[in-house]
């Protein structure tokens, strides 16, 4: 049983005493902390609604996994007690299983690419398969490529991985990823994080850098390699039943603010990868190129079990990220 369904009977309890007192006020969550571009938007998206409501909405911004994890907030959106999350892509995926395909090894090779094709009729499609599970994806931010970090040693070929034990989220496509290349993933909540690492129990962990150096991650494991092995993003998601409760001038000025804090967010995603890079080394950083033509090699058997689950999808998407 998925956490989905185990938290069904939480959520069938809390939903009845959700409070319609506040039915303006639009419950905005996610689990990025102060600096890192996902929480500047969220507070740019929260002044943009205002605005193009005329003051009938106002939005409250609960940051940081104040209200649960991105788990916890996909159910908390479908069981209307929340309005909206800027959500992870491996969570998002446990409901919109094709989701996850966007995460495949190196399948795209900018962040431009990645936005040609969200933006486009992959992403539409992805919105559809959202709605039959009770969500709207609003539109998609970045969360950027993911680089594995160590807390001793600097990874350069996919052999500097095999045994290490290493932290992913919850996303199956990551765990495939390293266990293709013979490490030992295990998935665990980002809040939990840096006392799992600095206990011993992770190698490491991989993420963007604007995640790594938000959290502090760094200073747990200093040896940051750029792998970029993954891409990942952040749907921007609603609960359908609300969503659907709006008039269509109301949806417009809220898919119209989320895409324009998007666009922020994405382009300062984008250059604080280039930024930090100089600031992790400043603050004892050790970060080190890879032999990513290795790493694309030694990743490519990951494909074959999902060509199988979603072939059609699969071909699609590869052909827009080709184009």
């Amino acid at each position: 049983m998925n956490l989905i369904a185990k938290n069904f009977i939480y959520i069938s309890v809390t939903a009845a005493f959700s409070s319609t007192a506040l039915a303006n006020t639009i419950v905005f969550a996610h689990g990025a902390n102060p600096g890192n571009p996902r929480y500047e938007a969220a507070e740019m998206f929260a002044k943009l609604v205002p605005i193009c409501t005329s003051g009938q909405f106002n939005v409250q911004v609960a940051p940081s996994a104040t209200m649960g994890d991105d788990a916890e907030q996909l159910i908390s959106a479908q069981a209307g007690i929340i309005n909206m999350s800027a959500n992870s892509q491996g969570t998002t995926a446990q409901i919109v299983p094709e989701v996850g395909t966007l995460g495949l090894p190196f399948l795209f090779k900018s962040e431009t690419d990645v936005w040609r094709v969200l933006d486009g009729e992959i992403g539409q499609e992805l919105d559809r398969k959202a709605q039959s599970s009770g969500l709207k994806i609003v539109t998609f931010w970045d969360n950027g490529f993911r680089n594995v970090t160590h807390t001793k040693k600097s990874i350069r070929t996919p052999d500097d991985i095999k045994g290490m034990k290493i932290r992913t989220p919850p996303d199956e496509v990551a765990l495939d990823i390293f266990a293709t290349l013979g490490a030992n993933p295990a998935p665990l909540a980002w809040s939990e994080l840096p006392t799992s690492l600095r206990s011993g129990a992770f190698d490491g962990q991989e993420n963007p850098l604007t995640n790594i150096y938000s959290a502090k991650i760094h200073e747990i494991t200093p040896y940051i390699s750029m792998t970029g092995h993954q891409y990942q993003s952040t749907p921007v998601v609603a609960g359908l039943a609300w969503w659907e409760s709006l008039d269509s001038k109301t949806q417009d000025c809220i898919s119209t603010s989320a895409k324009q804090a998007g666009w922020f967010q994405r382009g300062r995603n984008m250059f604080e990868v280039e930024r930090l890079k100089t600031v992790l080394k400043s603050e004892g950083a050790i970060i080190t190129e890879v032999d990513y033509d290795a790493f694309v090699k030694a990743t490519a058997p990951v494909y074959e079990k999902y060509e199988t689950q979603y072939g059609d999808f699969l071909r699609k998407l590869k052909l827009a990220s080709e184009q």
